[in-house]
């Protein structure tokens, strides 16, 4: 059986998933889970945002479900490439170019709700 292609899900898209929405609940069941990424920079965020030790414990449980791409040399230097081409101009944000950046390292498209703060960005792919 041929491995699914993996999807970097921003989290935005996680947060949707949490508030039941049901666009994102069906596009997540298409994706599959065994091809739902996040990156470090999304389990970070989602850890962070956590209102309870109830939720903190379910966003744990949850994340581990998914495949969590790490901050490798290859994403670093994919992100020091994009803050210097974007910081300036389009005033892309810590967190959003590592995210961006893990997408175009590993080479799988990007699925966000916030496609402005991404559609600029030269090699992304954007699902």
């Amino acid at each position: 059986m041929e491995k699914e292609p993996l999807v970097l899900c921003d989290t935005n898209i996680i947060i949707e998933f949490y508030k039941e929405n049901p666009v994102i609940v069906d596009s997540l069941k298409s994706i599959g889970q065994e091809a739902i990424a996040v990156s470090i920079v999304t389990s970070g965020e989602l850890i962070y945002g956590a209102l309870n030790k109830r939720e903190l414990t379910r966003i744990k449980k949850d994340l581990s479900y998914l495949k969590v791409l790490d901050i490798g040399r290859q994403v670093c230097d994919q992100f020091i490439e994009l803050m210097t081409n974007y910081s300036l101009s389009h005033n892309l944000s810590v967190p959003d170019g590592l995210i961006a950046a893990t997408s175009i390292a590993h080479d799988i498209p990007l699925y966000t709700l916030n496609k402005k703060d991404f559609k600029y960005i030269d090699g992304l792919k954007l699902w």
